[in-house]
């Protein structure tokens, strides 16, 4: 168990293969996940077979994949396009085009979308095609393993140029999409900026993210 912890296998997923027979095989005999390896031991694990996300309808929508393998895919989502179904849209989402997409290669579409951008952004999303995957990129995101760039166009011009904003966001009272920077309630949330361009009206910035929180960038900048 420890070597496989060590190798991405998340604690949810080691209990998923103890309760499949012959999931593990040591030298091609089946084992148990607490019997040690020795030097030049092959170790074979077979991931159970997973039921495609029976919510999600498949919608060929266009949407373009950067990068693809058997262990990830790696898209380019369009502004206007949710990440996930919602109550008045099921079927205009990144999800629906996922599963359309897989739906074409004969493969099943469990959506596991390992970041997030909001509707109104346009960006690449990286999706894990089964649960090694998906534990091994939720770790790294979690040790902040993974980096991610994002552009942004604001009004003004920050000053300083570059900088740090280190303020709580939490919710518009009243609202449930709204958020604003709130010193009393909120999570705390850190922008990281560097102003690439400026004119007398807009500026373009980088911008680096320690935290995931809502609208960030919108309420920050």
């Amino acid at each position: 168990g420890e070597f496989l912890r060590e190798h991405g296998y998340s604690r949810h997923l080691l209990a998923g293969l103890k309760r499949t027979p012959e999931a593990i095989c040591r030298n091609g005999i089946w084992t148990r996940t607490g019997v040690p390896l020795k030097a030049g031991d092959r170790l074979d694990v077979l991931l159970p077979e997973e039921k495609p996300s029976e919510k999600i309808e498949p919608v060929p929508l266009p949407f373009t994949v950067v990068y693809e393998d058997e262990d990830i895919l790696v898209a380019d989502k369009p502004a206007d396009m949710p990440v996930h179904p919602s109550p008045g849209n099921y079927g205009n989402t990144l999800a629906n085009a996922a599963a359309a997409h897989a739906r074409e290669r004969g493969e099943a579409c469990v959506f596991r979308c390992i970041n997030r951008l909001d509707r109104d952004t346009t960006g690449l999303l990286v999706l894990a095609k089964h649960a090694l995957s998906a534990a091994v990129l939720s770790d790294a995101m979690k040790r902040r393993a993974i980096r991610r760039t994002y552009l942004a166009v604001v009004q003004g011009r920050p000053e300083p140029e570059d900088g740090q904003i280190d303020a709580p966001i939490g919710r518009v009272p009243g609202s449930c999409l709204q958020r604003q920077v709130d010193f009393l309630r909120g999570e705390r949330a850190v922008t990281h900026y560097r102003t690439l361009s400026a004119d007398s009206l807009y500026s373009l910035v980088e911008l680096h993210l320690d935290t995931g929180r809502t609208h960030q960038i919108r309420v920050h900048m």
